[in-house]
């Protein structure tokens, strides 16, 4: 590691943010010395945050219908190999019945972005849950939607809403995203959610095609400013009935740097440990809270669909109970020297800001 980069951390600590340049910089002049220094010292911030909390949401995959031909994304309604189902409301109940008997106090409802579930059907879920649960948070993770929408849920008892930008660079987009879609309307998305007063999660995915350091640089800076309540980043891992199926994976090394570094740029922030980072690597969601990540998402949704929501290959975790999954991430956390913990673990005030 040169003294450059040992500097760049340093001020990266102290500072909580860096230039566009030095981001890309730190990317591109990293080393294995370097990505350790990073991680002990995003573990302290983290430890100094949350302690050894590990934070656990309870994940309900609700459609595999998607209007979208994401570029990479293996349920794209153009790919005619995937699995179609949609979840009833009665469904998604029963999933979360089973949820809060295991201690599951989040709920994050994601899908496709499937027209099925219209501001009506959904606010209605929402509310049901609400009901039913008035001591859980209810995420939703459904793509992109009016402002109009956006408020209408979050009237009916939706506390946060995941939504990845992806890239914060407009040429990336583009190049990942058919020509219907904007980043332009992406960033209106983000921006709406967090006026309305959401706890607010955007994210990228870690090696996709065509990401440059200097790519890498801009989502770190956008990260800085936006100030999500929740990022949550992943490898890039190839499905095989997409354009991209040739493409190779995002490597768990950069993943890990970059967790660390959005950890010391946002202390509070939630920050998942990712299926897609356990899926490239064995111990990768272990890796990824030692990296400084504070969130683990075990599936709760029926284990007849779970295969089905294939947004990449080889996802793992596709046939276990939910009981058991959780038990299996519970004795994994442990066996790293940090614990589960089922309460909501709302983002600080400052993120609704």
């Amino acid at each position: 590691m040169t003294e450059r980069i040992r500097e760049l951390i340093a001020r990266l600590e102290r500072e909580q943010r860096l230039t566009e340049a030095e981001y890309a910089e730190l990317v591109r002049d990293r080393d294995e010395e370097a990505a350790k220094l990073l991680a002990a010292r995003a573990d302290e911030k983290r430890k100094a945050v949350f302690g050894n909390a590990v934070y656990v949401r309870g994940l309900i995959e609700i459609s595999s219908y998607c209007k979208n031909n994401c570029l990479y994304c293996g349920i794209r309604q153009e790919n005619p190999y995937a699995e179609r189902y949609r979840l009833t409301k009665e469904e998604i109940l029963a999933c979360a019945e089973e949820g809060y008997g295991l201690g599951f106090r989040t709920f994050v409802l994601q899908g496709g972005e499937d027209p099925y579930y219209t501001d009506e059907r959904l606010c209605a879920i929402v509310r049901d849950l609400k009901e039913r649960y008035p001591d859980c948070a209810v995420t939703l993770s459904m793509g992109e939607r009016s402002r109009e929408s956006y408020q209408a849920l979050y009237d009916a008892g939706t506390d946060r809403y995941l939504l990845r930008h992806e890239t914060a660079d407009a040429g990336h987009y583009a190049l990942l995203h058919p020509r219907q879609m904007s980043f332009e309307n992406r960033m209106r998305c983000l921006r709406d959610l967090k006026e309305i007063g959401y706890q607010t999660g955007t994210g990228i995915m870690v090696g996709s095609p065509y990401q440059t350091p200097e790519i890498l640089a801009k989502d770190l800076a956008f990260i800085g400013t936006f100030r999500p309540a929740m990022c949550g980043i992943g490898p890039f891992i190839p499905h095989r009935n997409t354009f991209f199926r040739d493409e190779p994976a995002g490597t768990l090394e950069l993943t890990l740097f970059l967790l660390s570094v959005i950890r010391l740029i946002l202390p509070e922030v939630l920050l998942p440990a990712t299926t897609a980072l356990g899926t490239i690597h064995p111990q990768g969601r272990e890796l990824g809270i030692r990296a400084g990540a504070n969130v683990v998402m075990p599936n709760l949704s029926p284990i007849g669909v779970r295969k089905k929501y294939e947004l990449y290959d080889n996802k793992i975790c596709t046939g276990e109970e939910s009981a058991q999954c959780r038990e299996c991430l519970d004795a994994r956390m442990r066996s790293i020297g940090y614990r589960l913990v089922t309460d909501r673990g709302d983002a600080p005030a400052w993120t609704q800001q």
